[in-house]
């Protein structure tokens, strides 16, 4: 369990990246959704020991008792496990050597023992016939496979992968999120993305973070449940859509055949010619951010 308390983080420029993040992440897959500046990537880095935040708690259950996640980083260190968006890799090294290499970084000396998790985590992440190829012959998909091989190093009990399937194609994408699915059966695994689909297939618990704020936290099924008989769809034309979008809690927009077909969010019938559907996380995802968006417009000073 990793326990986040009131988590704040202010940069130099003024923005306010963390504001108040409270989140309880159980064991298992964490998925921590919100667009690109949402604040995911600073919660990341904080709990990641990379930079020190302003205000606020994170602890973190170690195998000898509660970690201070703020305060107490070489101890978080000893039990993280880090993948983050842009992972550099040295070319011209093989994968076998550059895992020793971590290995011994993360201080295992022993060189039989060394050898042994080396394999063991090459096979584990499918990498094993290809351990003798330099990394910049890889493919990305094999580069994240070999950064979460990285990660694993050490038998951590918290690992966080930020935006990992981003530009990954559907075969590397689905290797990647099985691989992910396996691991976090037993340690705490935070999947930081704007990705809906990958929380959906993945997590069976999540948040939505948007402008340093978390939006909701839970089950994704309980989530789309609650938005059961509220979304509705509807075919329009691109010179009535300005129209729909004032007049409506339009959800999202996407052209089908060349026309904008949107989702609305209403307890009834917006209007003739909507027909009501079962929503998804993308509906729930986009709801809690439009509802933001209203609370904050309401909430800000008249000029």
């Amino acid at each position: 369990m990793l326990a986040i308390r009131d988590l704040t983080k202010t940069y130099a420029n003024g923005v306010r990246a963390l504001d108040g993040v409270t989140l309880d992440i159980p064991r298992g897959m964490f998925g921590l959704l919100g667009p690109n500046g949402a604040g995911k990537s600073s919660l990341m880095r904080t709990l990641a020991t990379l930079q020190s935040a302003d205000g606020g708690s994170a602890t973190l259950d170690g195998s000898d008792g509660p970690i201070d996640v703020l305060r107490d980083k070489d101890a978080v260190r000893r039990q993280l496990g880090y993948l983050p968006q842009d992972f550099g890799v040295y070319p011209k090294v093989s994968a076998l050597d550059l895992l020793e290499h971590f290995a011994v970084l993360k201080g295992l000396t022993d060189r039989k023992q060394r050898r042994e998790v080396v394999d063991g985590l090459l096979a584990q992440v499918n990498l094993w016939d290809a351990r003798k190829r330099k990394l910049g012959t890889f493919s990305g998909g094999m580069r994240q496979r070999f950064g979460i091989a990285q990660a694993l190093l050490g038998n951590p009990r918290l690992v966080i992968v930020d935006e990992p399937t981003a530009g990954l194609d559907p075969e590397e994408r689905n290797r990647f999120l099985n691989l992910l699915a396996a691991i976090g059966e037993d340690v705490v695994v935070i999947l930081s993305t704007h990705i809906v689909e990958d929380v959906t297939d993945l997590c069976p618990t999540m948040a939505i973070m948007n402008r340093g704020q978390v939006l909701l936290t839970g089950r994704p099924s309980d989530a789309i449940e609650a938005l059961s008989q509220q979304v509705w769809r509807k075919q329009v034309t691109k010179e009535t859509l300005s129209g729909y979008e004032a007049a409506h809690t339009v959800l999202s927009t996407r052209l089908v055949a060349g026309q904008p077909v949107i989702h609305v969010h209403s307890a009834e019938r917006p209007e003739e010619g909507f027909v009501q559907i079962d929503p998804d996380l993308e509906d729930v995802y986009f709801q809690r951010l439009r509802l933001q968006a209203r609370q904050q417009a309401a909430a800000a000073p008249v000029v």
